[in-house]
């Protein structure tokens, strides 16, 4: 049986962030970005990745502290948004195995 109500979550959550992604082009298409507005708009990955999973970090185990330290060092280091969350994912799912 289908929970039509988690595809129609996942389809939102897709479009929401298709249309985000689209309207940050349409607004940013034709200007140069530069100095401070640069410096701000490189540091919102891993902001942004912080504060998707602080709230698993501080209320989960000890596994997941870990990797979310891992993963911030990873984030504070400058590695690219993708090589920070698979490594997140892998250290949380490593730590898991170890600890249990």
């Amino acid at each position: 049986m289908t929970d039509w109500t988690a595809i129609i979550a996942i389809a939102g959550m897709g479009l929401a962030t298709y249309l985000t992604r689209y309207s940050g082009f349409l607004l940013l298409g034709g200007l140069t970005v530069r100095g401070r507005v640069k410096a701000a708009l490189d540091a919102l990955p891993p902001a942004i990745l912080m504060a998707v999973i602080a709230p698993t970090v501080f209320t989960s185990g000890p596994a997941e502290a870990i990797a979310g330290a891992i993963t911030a060092v990873s984030a504070y280091l400058r590695a690219p948004l993708a090589v920070s969350i698979v490594l997140g994912v892998v250290s949380v799912v490593g730590l898991r195995m170890a600890f249990n």
